[in-house]
């Protein structure tokens, strides 16, 4: 007989499937397989773009942007005049710069230094993905239909305004259309490549910057003014088409604040630049002739 208050120590002895045994071993597997000091590294968390964007990224955005509209014209003038003897192109180097196609490709090389620049940014300076750092949230088909059918409607009500607001001065961008395949390469251009940097650059950092300063109205407001800033050359003397841009910017920039997302701005801008497209398409009988919208 034990003595009261002691207690035999017994060995204890392990039965097959013994849950305590299954967790001590899935645990030295998880060490094996993942030693401590390979362990992957936690996920950024995830931030609102206002949150993420500084105003030290506008200043290196404003430092690069002058830096990449040099490198892509010396690119594109190089490229040529190495392509130049064996392509048989005629147009001299020093005149080429005024041509519609060369300028289309410049600008998209300006694009892609743009895009690069915004990656890198995203990536390395604060660990985002780029898109979802810019506000990227992607829609539903539905939405996607939505939004261009509200970008064709934008488009057109735009178009009646400026019929009631005609305005006797030509403009640098109907220059531009100065041949059918110019025609064509604009409009490809203006479909699928302006409406997604722009949107980028304007409703995505920029608007992510100023709603951090100074809230969504200042950002909505400020974008629409900088965006319609950006065409003045290219509709220079045309104070009804400005006019315009600013009050369509100011739409794109309203849908980037109200939903908190990146994705329709770029998709009313897709819609609006398509209507306006296909209104010049079918207006100068597929582009063969220079009459219709941008015709004096």
């Amino acid at each position: 007989m034990q003595p009261s208050g002691e207690h035999r120590l017994c060995p204890r002895v392990s039965m097959p499937g013994d849950p305590d045994d299954i967790l001590m071993e899935s645990r030295e597997v998880s060490a094996e397989t993942h030693p401590p000091h390979i362990l992957p590294p936690p996920s950024a968390p995830s931030l609102a773009p206002r949150d993420i964007w500084e105003f030290r990224d506008l200043l290196l955005f404003l430092v690069f942007v002058p830096f990449a509209l040099l490198v892509s014209k010396i690119v594109m003038l190089l490229g040529y005049a190495a392509l130049r003897p064996f392509a048989r192109w005629r147009m001299p180097v020093d005149l080429v710069q005024a041509d519609t196609l060369f300028l289309l490709v410049q600008q998209c090389f300006f694009y892609v230094f743009i895009l690069g620049f915004l990656f890198l940014l995203a990536r390395f300076q604060h660990q985002q993905p780029l898109w979802k750092s810019l506000g990227w949230k992607s829609p539903s088909a539905r939405l996607v239909a939505s939004y261009l059918a509200g970008g064709g409607e934008l488009a057109i009500a735009a178009s009646l305004v400026l019929l009631l607001l005609p305005d006797s001065q030509g403009f640098p961008l109907e220059k531009l259309f100065d041949s059918r395949t110019a025609s064509f390469a604009i409009g490809a251009f203006a479909i699928t490549v302006a409406p997604v940097i722009e949107e980028l650059v304007f409703r995505g950092l920029l608007f992510a910057i100023f709603e951090r300063a100074a809230g969504m109205r200042f950002a909505v407001v400020s974008t629409a003014v900088l965006f319609a800033g950006l065409h003045v050359p290219e509709y220079w003397h045309a104070w009804n088409h400005m006019v315009m841009i600013l009050i369509v910017g100011l739409v794109f920039s309203l849908a980037r604040g109200v939903t908190g997302s990146l994705a329709p701005s770029i998709i009313l801008h897709i819609g609006y630049n398509c209507l306006i497209m296909a209104g010049l398409f079918f207006s100068t009988e597929h582009f063969r002739i220079a009459t219709g919208m941008w015709a004096r």
